[in-house]
């Protein structure tokens, strides 16, 4: 079994205006983008890395703006039992992310796919739109990968679904060279002056409403 790494760790308490909301919401939406693990409200431990002293300093520095206070404390080592909790969050809230990556290419990617080849909408236009939504999940995964400082067990598991994912998706684009490669032959085999107006190339058809749930 591969040792886990072992980070020492900054502890930030603080205490930001309960009004206006939104500010206090974006306090915490920025911690947890950068990885924090809340202990209890307003209290987070980080790692402390080189890349993530940085972002630390710009949300202090946003606590402060906002009129409140706050505390970074430094904790070189923590009781093994502890850094064992520590951990364990950290795992916890790196597979959560996996999971829903997951469920993003299971329930909404791979079935969005199987939607489109039932009704034919074999078009460039579509496959440019579904790529589009694979390129945003990939990006997703690596914000993920790199707050997941203990490699976390369904990293792995979200990557072998982007994967099947791509492979889905570019099955998907060979029909559509293969359908408008048809779509094109037709048309330039008819004569406009005879036959009447060269058949167009398939337009994409109208999308379920709410049909993409990519992030």
């Amino acid at each position: 079994m591969m040792e886990r790494p072992r980070h020492h760790y900054n502890l930030l308490i603080y205490q930001v205006p309960s009004q206006p909301s939104a500010a206090r919401v974006g306090v915490w939406r920025e911690l947890k983008r950068l990885g924090a693990l809340y202990l209890q409200q307003s209290v987070c431990i980080l790692p402390s890395l080189a890349p993530m002293r940085s972002h630390v300093e710009k949300v202090t520095a946003r606590i402060t703006a906002l009129g409140g206070d706050y505390h970074l404390l430094p904790i070189r080592a923590l009781p093994p039992k502890e850094e064992e909790k520590i951990v364990e969050g950290f795992l916890s809230l790196s597979n959560a992310q996996y999971e829903e990556i997951i469920e993003n290419c299971e329930v909404n990617f791979a079935k969005e796919i199987e939607f489109e080849t039932f009704r034919e909408n074999f078009t460039y236009a579509e496959a440019e739109e579904i790529r589009h939504d694979l390129d945003k999940i990939r990006r997703w995964f690596d914000r993920v990968v790199e707050r997941d400082w203990y490699g976390a067990a369904k990293r792995d598991v979200a990557q072998h679904w982007i994967d099947r994912c791509e492979a889905l998706l570019e099955a998907f684009e060979e029909r559509v060279f293969a359908v408008q490669a048809e779509d094109e032959a037709a048309a330039a085999k008819m004569d406009p002056s005879i036959q009447g107006p060269v058949k167009p190339l398939r337009l994409p058809k109208p999308r379920r409403a709410g049909s993409r749930l990519v992030r």
